[in-house]
């Protein structure tokens, strides 16, 4: 145990049971009780299904715990691929082949080289450590004939010796591909005839993912089971959150995890870094109070500080306006009706809209329905403390 510092104020360096990046099992998974038995059920009964949600609300350690449970758990092998950095269909197939491998390689030589062997056209490309594990060394973009590729990695799905459940992550980067129309019908005949492996598409992008799977001229058109996951109610939340400090040998406030879910609208990924800063800031055996939740998150906002300031630099005069507007508000409606834009000191409707589309294409802004909002809860935070300053 050793101590670390923060604003001046030594505390012990323990566990902390607030996890922010991957799934760590399910004592520090928060509910999803039906989501997870809803698609266990589905999938273990060869449903394919698309999660459509925002970002930040935790699909992916959902797909984790998931895929974690008894039901499959050694039945299957379970795969998941994360295409959000990809471009094209070289760079879907290598992160997919990737994925596979990098899930097989701890199962046993027996195994990796069954799925080596069935992608032939890349055996001159894969290397080995000392070991004798194989590693994957194609970079994105390095595949020479995807079509050819993907056609393999297909094949040892269908013959894979255990049936194969595979999550594809921020599914609606496809329809940004050069090629994309045909990736997707690629995609959909390859998944129709893969009787071995069940499929869950995962997206962030509502309108996106909905034409891809609810459009009648888009090849995936009823082809999959729709979920939507909405936050983890603020009940559940704050249970779950006094009882980790509890198991912890601390004390949470219920007003604390109340003012905290509120704040951040409850989404998950920022309930869990504010709650991670405010347990590491309360002391061995100590109590967290509503006190405590300003200078957590202000301690969040100066280790963003940096790079949200690069961010803001970075757009253009107008977009920069239209981005503080939208932060001001909050949720932002009639964006384009007179009293909004007097209200900011905008141009014409046509400008703000324009700007809008930049923000929500370089994801700065979100969008649902027509209430826009600032993607990242901490930027829009970290801006009106800014404009505060003067």
């Amino acid at each position: 145990m050793y101590l670390c510092t923060i604003d001046n104020v030594n505390y012990h360096n323990m566990v902390n049971p607030f996890i922010t990046k991957g799934y760590a099992g399910p004592s520090y998974f928060c509910d999803r009780v039906k989501e997870t038995k809803d698609i266990v059920q589905l999938m273990t009964n060869d449903n394919n299904m698309a999660l459509i949600s925002p970002r930040r609300l935790g699909k992916t350690d959902l797909i984790h715990h998931c895929f974690n449970q008894p039901e499959i758990k050694g039945r299957y092998y379970t795969f998941i691929i994360d295409i959000y950095a990809t471009n094209s269909l070289q760079d879907f197939v290598s992160v997919f082949g990737k994925a596979i491998l990098d899930e097989l390689k701890p199962r046993g030589r027996k195994v990796w080289e069954r799925f080596l062997s069935a992608i032939s056209s890349l055996q001159q490309q894969i290397s080995f450590d000392i070991n004798g594990n194989p590693v994957w060394g194609l970079g994105i973009g390095h595949i020479e004939n995807p079509a050819v590729t993907l056609d393999e990695i297909f094949s040892y799905l269908k013959t894979a010796d255990k049936p194969c459940l595979v999550a594809i992550d921020e599914f609606q980067q496809i329809t940004h591909y050069p090629d994309g129309p045909n990736v997707e019908a690629a995609l959909r005949t390859h998944i129709q005839r893969c009787v071995n492996a069940t499929f869950i598409f995962a997206g962030s992008k509502r309108h996106l993912m909905g034409e891809i799977f609810t459009s009648p001229s888009r090849p995936f058109y009823q082809s999959v089971i729709i979920m939507g996951l909405s936050p983890i109610s603020e009940d559940k939340y704050s249970t779950f959150a006094v009882n980790l400090f509890k198991k912890n040998g601390k004390l949470l406030d219920k007003e604390v995890a109340h003012q905290v879910y509120q704040k951040f609208d409850g989404v998950t990924s920022y309930l869990q870094r504010v709650m991670n800063i405010l347990f590491l800031q309360t002391s061995e055996k100590g109590h967290c109070t509503t006190d405590m939740i300003d200078d957590a998150i202000d301690y969040l906002l100066d280790l963003n500080s940096e790079n949200y300031e690069m961010l803001w630099s970075q757009l253009p005069e107008k977009q920069r306006i239209v981005f503080r507007a939208v932060a001001a508000e909050g949720k932002a409606t009639g964006v384009t009706g007179g009293s909004f834009i007097k209200k900011y000191g905008l141009w014409s409707a046509s400008s703000v809209m324009s700007s809008l589309k930049a923000l929500l294409d370089k994801d700065f802004v979100t969008q649902e329905a027509n209430v826009y909002s600032v993607y990242d809860k901490l930027f829009a935070l970290w801006l009106r403390r800014e404009i505060m300053k003067g």
